[in-house]
């Protein structure tokens, strides 16, 4: 039964450094779940639903920096990873995906568990591989370590992302007793190596010439890592006044220096002259404001967007230059040769300073409900944890408050609901340290099986923001002005999280008012033998009349100003 090119996928994976596997059950994909399990380099863990396990994966690859295999058996098994493929696709996460496939032959004749399974993801990994079927001649096992050697560097190389490998096997699919798997350590590996992206000297004189035509700069980091090296640079820069530099909560760049504000003053058009650039440098994903796209699509300012490789996004509709470089590299030069006008940063400055001195008596004054709920929250959560943000309201919440010590993690490549969950637990499967997830109810009970595994987290801390709505709608004017309101935007729900917390076995707790969250919040990071769930019940009428009583305060204090 034994299949070597399947043994010898495995050891490849270990040979490159990759030495996490996430599995899900079944009998198609046997073969080369028995390779990865049995492997004494791999760490593997099964995840029953598929969809949760790929978004596992993913937050376990993008702690990693590596790529991390998923393993599932034939048919429709294959589809529910799709989410989470998009989603590292876009945030550019390195992931191996390995598909068991019945053989060519059998596919259309309505043999079980049988669908088509070549380019299933389309244009959504960066390359599809189809293994050999068969291995009679030694050229195809020299084929099948070829595909896999190119598929793993294509997954690690810049930009990062998902690679599917489909494997068709013929029965029988499981070993005799004592049949044992040999894994060759010195199994042919070939490696890519990339180079360091650095601006020669004649950019750079270009570049500068070019710069001197500018008066107005506005610098804006846009989802990634934490990377210190950016981060004292873009300070630097905003500190010297260079240029405006627009840090949102995603961006793990956030400083005292930068501008982190934007989103409570950026929508209003009263502001916009004041502070339209003429000149827009990017670098990194995407950004959260939806307000600030607009203002700058509408600003027709130019837009230099900054990155190593890669197709290029036109964000702004004002792409003037793609420059090919490492962001270091060229902010490392903007820190020599950038200028900005004075008058422009410090309206920026002025407007940002008004309303962060603002956000304190702001909460305060608050009534309760998920705005206080989240800055109340946000003081107790250890500079240490990794913070996952879910979509809709849980990320924009965050981005109101400002500057976060903490690594923000939210899947907002493709800033879908799905998958929120898992990827917060495959993040715990990476660290000791805590892992807090904020997220709203509809992604929490969206992607419950997230939980249903064998394996320890006690260091993740749930924050669930329970409306018993979507109320994100209720704040965008085109279904908040609808009857059909609540029943097809809302999809109200009763759920509670306490009967999931006693299916899971995690530790719980409700609050529904000021007092009970000082409760609930007093040791919700002490260490335990179970993860926790903080649930914060609230209305979500009364949330979207808070959120409008703060955007409207803002503006009258920034009109007085």
């Amino acid at each position: 039964m034994i299949i070597q090119p399947i043994i010898d996928l495995a050891a490849l994976c270990a040979k490159k450094g990759i030495k996490h596997a996430v599995l899900s059950p079944g009998s198609r994909c046997a073969p080369i779940t028995l390779a990865f399990a049995r492997h004494p380099e791999i760490h593997s863990r099964t995840i029953s639903d598929e969809r949760a396990a790929a978004f596992v994966a993913l937050g376990m690859a993008q702690q990693l920096e590596k790529p991390v295999v998923l393993v599932c058996t034939s048919g429709s098994a294959a589809f529910n990873y799709a989410p989470a493929i998009a989603e590292a696709y876009f945030q550019q996460i390195p992931l191996i995906i390995l598909t068991a496939d019945r053989p060519p032959e059998w596919v259309d004749q309505w043999d079980g568990q049988t669908i088509r399974q070549n380019e299933i993801y389309g244009k959504h990994v960066k390359g599809f591989f189809q293994f050999p079927d068969e291995f009679g001649h030694p050229d195809k096992a020299w084929h099948a370590n070829r595909i896999a050697n190119e598929a793993m560097n294509m997954a690690n190389a810049y930009p990062a992302g998902p690679i599917h490998i489909n494997i068709p096997l013929r029965e029988p699919f499981y070993p005799e007793i004592g049949e044992k798997f040999e894994f060759d350590k010195e199994v042919r590996s070939f490696d890519y190596f990339q180079t360091n992206g650095q601006l020669s000297q004649e950019s750079k004189q270009k570049l500068e010439s070019s710069l001197s035509q500018f008066n107005k700069v506005l610098i804006i980091a846009g989802q990634q890592r934490p990377n210190q090296k950016i981060q004292e640079v873009i300070e630097d820069i905003a500190g010297q006044g260079l240029a405006v530099v627009v840090t949102d909560t995603i961006s793990n760049l956030q400083s005292a220096e930068s501008i982190n504000f934007h989103d409570h003053y950026i929508g209003n058009s009263q502001f916009h002259d004041a502070l339209r650039p003429d000149l827009i440098i990017s670098f990194g994903k995407s950004i959260i404001s939806k307000s600030l796209k607009l203002f700058l699509r509408k600003s027709k300012a130019t837009h230099w967007y900054i990155q190593p490789e890669g197709y290029s996004p036109d964000t702004f509709q004002s792409l003037g230059k793609v420059i090919a470089c490492q962001p270091i590299s060229f902010l490392n030069f903007f820190r020599e040769k950038g200028r900005s006008d004075m008058d422009f940063v410090k309206k920026w400055a002025a407007m940002e300073n008004q309303v962060k001195n603002k956000i304190d008596a702001m909460m305060t004054q608050a009534p309760f409900g998920e705005y206080k709920a989240i800055g109340t929250c946000l003081k107790y959560i250890p500079a240490q944890s990794k913070l996952h943000l879910a979509n809709s309201m849980a990320v924009r919440y965050v981005n109101f408050f400002g500057q976060r010590a903490q690594e923000i993690i939210c899947n907002r490549g493709t800033s879908g609901i799905d998958g929120s969950n898992s990827t917060a637990v495959g993040c715990a499967f990476t660290t000791k340290d805590p892992v807090t997830l904020i997220t709203g109810d509809m992604a929490f009970f969206y992607d419950r099986n997230a939980f249903w595994h064998n394996y320890p987290m006690n260091n993740l801390r749930v924050i669930l923001l329970n409306n018993h709505a979507g109320g994100i709608f209720r704040l965008i004017d085109g279904p908040a002005k609808q009857p059909e309101l609540e029943e097809y935007f809302e999809t109200r729900q009763r759920l509670s999280a306490g009967y999931l917390a006693k299916d899971f076995g995690f530790d719980y707790h409700l609050a529904n008012d000021e007092r009970s969250l000082e409760m609930g919040l007093k040791d919700f990071y002490a260490k335990s033998i179970h993860p926790k769930i903080l649930e914060i019940e609230t209305d979500s009428t009364q949330n979207a009349k808070i959120l409008k009583w703060v955007k409207e305060k803002v503006a009258e204090d920034l009109s007085d100003a």
